[in-house]
């Protein structure tokens, strides 16, 4: 199986790669910032950079979709995971046209109130994870693992 990380650097990065005990042993690859935090935490991994700033960005959409097409194509993914931000988009869309299944983890912060990626997001996913029962609410079919911090 191989295993797309994406998302932004910084707390999103973070929450990906606390996945390790998922990921350690698979073949993977991850798409961020390229930024000082994702340099050295992904050192020795795999990474394509991505776009930024990416919030509310069209410009950002459309040259993170750009390089979603180019990255996907190349490595071919059987799962895309991502805890968000932006830049999850276009990779979950063009995943989903290529065949990916997506697992999505809404951030941790957010208890009672959906972001705008996990909204554009939450109608393709194979599995939308959330940290927080309250949030079931606003995904009702998302599943329940509680905290990975």
């Amino acid at each position: 199986m191989k295993v797309c990380l994406v998302g932004s650097s910084g707390g999103h990065l973070t929450h990906l790669y606390m996945l390790k005990p998922f990921w350690e042993n698979k073949e993977r690859f991850w798409v961020t910032f390229d930024k000082p935090d994702a340099q050295s935490l992904l050192a020795n991994e795999k990474m394509y950079p991505c776009y930024y700033p990416t919030n509310r960005s069209l410009k950002g959409l459309i040259k993170n979709t750009v390089i979603a097409w180019k990255v996907l194509r190349k490595e071919k993914p059987d799962v895309l995971i991502s805890s968000g931000a932006a830049v999850a988009v276009p990779f979950f869309y063009l995943g989903k046209l290529f065949g990916a299944k997506l697992i999505y983890i809404e951030v941790f912060d957010r208890i009672d109130a959906s972001t705008l990626s996990g909204k554009m997001v939450y109608p393709i996913v194979d599995k939308f994870i959330v940290e927080w029962e309250e949030m079931k609410k606003i995904y009702p079919k998302a599943v329940n693992l509680g905290s990975i911090f």
